[in-house]
C-alpha cells in the first residue's frame, strides 16, 4: 500500500467538504486547510467561519486564511509545511507559480464541469441556463491560466429536469470527491497520462451577478424555467423590487399563450403566467420578508390583478 501523501487542501464552501471527507477516509494526511478569511454575514454582520474551516476544527487540522495566496508570508508558510500535493476544490483564487512549484506532485483541482466547457466561477448554473442534458466533474493539473491545465480524469452526470444549482452542486461535490481519490491513487501508481485541453472548445462561466435573477416575461418560458433552477439558491429568480420583490423557487414550463406577464390561471396548484413563448406555472414563491410558500398560501393573502407584476 502506498504511503499517505501530505496534502495541503485549498477550498472554502460546502462543495469542498465531500473531498475533505474522502481524503481523510482514504488515509491521506491533510496537513492544513486553506480557506478564505472569515467574512461578516447576515443582518448582524457577524464574522462567520466557512464550511471548510469548521471541518478543520472538528478534525483538528491546521487552518490558514490568507487574503491573497500570492503573499510572500503565505508562500513561506506552505514551503515550511512541505506538502507532497496541493488539492484545490472551489477556492476562488489563481495560485502563483511560487506556490505551484512547492509540492513534488504539483497541484490538482476538482472542477464542477467537463472541461474545457465552463471554466470559471459558476459552471453549475451555466450548465442549467444553457439547457445542457449532462455535466460532470474534472480533475486537472493546475497552471497559471484559469481552469486550463491538463485533464487527469473526468466523470459525467446527467442533469435532471428538477435539478437546481443547489441539488446539482451536492451531486457533483460527491462525485468530485470520489474522482479525487481515484485520481490520487492513479497518480501514486503512475497510471495517469494528463491530456491537454482543446482551447477551441473552451467556454467560460463567470461569476453570477444578482441582477441576472430578474425575470423578463418576454423571454420564452423554457428560458425562465432554467433561470428559476439555475439561480436557486442564489440569487433567486425574481420579479419586482425592494419590499415588493418576489422570488420564484419552483416552476414548470407550459404551452399556453398570451401577452407576456399576463396571469392566465391562478389556483391552489399553480399560478400560470404568459411568457414570450409558452407559459410558466409557478409552484413555489416567496414574497419579500416572508417564507417560501405554495400558490394556495400565497393566494390566501394576496389579491392578483391581470398581470404578474410586483
Amino acid at each position: 500500500m502506498a504511503e499517505p501523501l501530505k496534502i495541503l487542501f485549498m477550498g472554502t464552501p460546502e462543495f469542498a467538504l465531500p473531498s475533505l471527507d474522502k481524503l481523510s477516509q482514504a488515509g491521506e494526511h491533510i496537513i492544513a486547510v486553506v480557506c478564505q478569511p472569515d467574512r461578516p454575514r447576515g443582518r448582524g454582520r457577524k464574522l462567520c467561519s466557512c464550511p471548510s474551516k469548521k471541518w478543520a476544527a472538528v478534525h483538528n487540522v491546521a487552518v490558514l486564511q490568507p487574503e491573497r495566496c500570492k503573499d510572500c508570508g503565505f508562500v513561506d508558510q506552505v514551503r515550511k509545511l512541505a506538502p507532497d500535493l496541493i488539492v484545490v476544490a472551489s477556492f476562488g483564487q489563481i495560485l502563483p507559480d511560487e506556490l505551484l512549484a512547492i509540492p513534488k506532485l504539483g497541484a490538482l483541482n476538482v472542477h464542477a464541469s467537463l472541461l474545457p466547457k465552463y471554466r470559471g466561477a459558476s459552471p453549475i448554473p451555466y450548465a442549467i441556463l444553457n439547457g445542457d442534458k449532462e455535466t460532470g466533474v474534472t480533475t486537472m493539473q493546475i497552471i497559471r491560466k484559469l481552469d486550463a491545465g491538463p485533464i487527469l480524469l473526468q466523470r459525467k452526470l446527467p442533469i435532471e429536469p428538477e435539478d437546481t444549482t443547489g441539488t446539482l452542486q451536492e451531486k457533483l461535490a460527491a462525485l468530485g470527491a470520489e474522482l479525487l481519490v481515484e485520481t490520487i491513487d492513479k497518480l501514486k501508481a503512475g497510471k495517469i497520462q494528463p491530456r491537454p485541453q482543446d482551447e477551441t472548445l473552451a467556454v467560460y462561466a463567470p461569476a453570477i451577478k444578482k441582477e441576472q435573477g430578474l425575470i423578463d416575461w418576454r423571454e420564452p418560458a423554457e428560458m425562465i424555467w432554467r433561470k428559476v433552477r439555475a439561480f436557486n439558491p442564489w440569487p433567486g429568480a425574481y420579479v419586482g423590487r425592494g419590499d415588493r420583490l418576489l422570488k420564484i423557487w419552483k416552476a414548470e414550463p407550459a404551452e399556453a399563450g398570451g401577452k407576456p406577464g399576463t396571469i392566465l390561471e391562478a389556483h391552489q396548484k399553480w399560478i400560470e403566467v404568459a411568457c414570450g413563448k409558452g407559459s410558466l406555472r409557478i409552484l413555489e414563491l416567496q414574497p419579500a420578508g416572508k417564507k417560501k410558500m405554495t400558490p394556495a398560501a400565497f393566494l390566501a393573502g394576496h389579491r392578483l390583478g391581470t398581470e404578474f407584476d410586483f
